[in-house]
């Protein structure tokens, strides 16, 4: 039987296909957040209907229609959030070769889904999306489409910022809502353009959190949302809502063996958006600050320390780990040698510049608010004594 592929929601040509990792999805190790900017991209709008179609001047309530509780909930999350989606248009020239040689170049169109990020006209949408694009337009709510130059790209989280100039009253910015605290089973709300039918809304549920996928950098993105809401070819980009409309994501791949819908979905936390797109914005790159904590685990007391890279900086200062204990055993006439992994002597890190950890996105977001060279204070639980460490961030790649 043919092993599950994860797609990317889009028309391209190029469709991204990720291998998948393992055969059941493992847990992230690393889950991210950041506290809330004040006032980050969030739009003043009041909810109102939001179809590029005319409003009916005489509207019926919704006691009226005889709507349910969960079918007004529905309508709120869609009316709030529909104008606020783009749908992201790309070309591009595809090359084909037969044994290293250049044969044909052919043009290729793609489709994905993007946010609206501000007034400013910076929209939000996957680097997948528009990778390898030589142009890319933009459709809002109004269907008018604007030609879109790019800001900046993070192959590394999947994660792209475009620009179209075009007047503040036709832009209608997400509303940034919080993914550190989701759940599995709270009900999730993706609208995007599957197959190119414009801001198109699915529902379902949060199925599971931290789960891993490949990027196209060919590093891991961590702390992603598993989802049930329909995905397909063309949601790519597109923004995933909480029930008061909120972003809480930014659909990027399904997992299949056809390339279509088969309930499972996922998405780029928010949190993630909320450290990264800043950047992006501001210098059209992110410069990462690395620690060198290469895996981590949760406790009652904090984040306990499972393995360091290798030289990193962490390692430098004098962190722990787990540590691998070798022991030769006799069993009769023959000695083997075993090895046994040993957690007691691994350090838990309990605050960072007497900030708590509690989780790792808190460990993630205080260290990616620094800079490369910048020194930090690690307090960590060392065999039962608190000991601070400082250590000097390295640059991230």
């Amino acid at each position: 039987m043919p092993k599950p592929t994860y797609f990317a929601g889009s028309l391209s040509c190029c469709v991204l296909t990720l291998a998948l990792l393992a055969a059941s999805i493992q847990p992230s190790l690393a889950q991210e957040t950041v506290a809330p900017m004040a006032n980050a991209w969030r739009s003043t709008a009041d909810a109102r209907v939001s179809d590029a179609r005319p409003m009916q001047h005489l509207r019926p309530s919704s006691g009226d229609l005889g709507l349910t509780p969960d079918e007004e909930r529905n309508i709120y999350v869609y009316d709030k959030g529909n104008r606020s989606v783009c749908h992201i248009m790309t070309r591009s020239v595809q090359r084909d070769t037969v044994f290293g040689m250049l044969m044909t170049e052919s043009p290729a169109e793609g489709s994905g889904s993007g946010s609206v990020l501000d007034k400013q006209g910076h929209i939000l949408t996957n680097y997948h999306v528009i990778e390898g694009a030589t142009e890319i337009d933009v459709m809002l709510f109004n269907a008018e489409n604007y030609s879109a130059t790019l800001v900046g790209q993070d192959p590394v989280n999947d994660i792209a910022v475009l620009k179209i100039d075009v007047p503040a009253e036709v832009l209608y910015p997400v509303e940034l809502g919080d993914s550190a605290n989701l759940r599995v089973g709270q009900k999730a709300f993706a609208i995007g353009n599957p197959f190119g039918l414009e801001r198109t809304m699915t529902i379902g549920i949060i199925s599971s959190l931290n789960r891993m996928l490949p990027s196209r950098s060919g590093r891991t993105m961590k702390a992603i949302i598993q989802i049930d809401a329909a995905l397909n070819r063309g949601n790519s980009g597109g923004p995933l809502f909480d029930s008061n409309g909120r972003l809480i994501g930014m659909n990027t791949a399904i997992a299949s063996r056809t390339g279509q819908n088969t309930g499972v979905g996922f998405a780029i936390p928010v949190a993630t958006i909320r450290r990264v797109a800043p950047q992006l914005i501001d210098s059209g790159k992110v410069t990462r600050p690395d620690l060198g904590v290469t895996r981590v685990y949760l406790t009652d007391d904090g984040l306990g320390i499972a393995s360091l890279a290798q030289g990193g900086p962490a390692e430098k200062a004098g962190l722990r780990g787990f540590q691998l204990i070798r022991e030769q055993i006799r069993r009769g006439p023959y000695v083997y040698e075993e090895t046994r992994v040993d957690r007691n002597k691994a350090d838990v890190i309990t605050a960072v510049d007497g900030a708590a950890v509690r989780s790792s996105d808190d460990l993630l977001t205080a260290i990616e608010r620094k800079s490369p060279g910048e020194v930090v204070t690690l307090s960590v639980l060392r065999e039962g004594k608190k000991v601070d460490i400082p250590v000097t961030l390295g640059v991230g790649d």
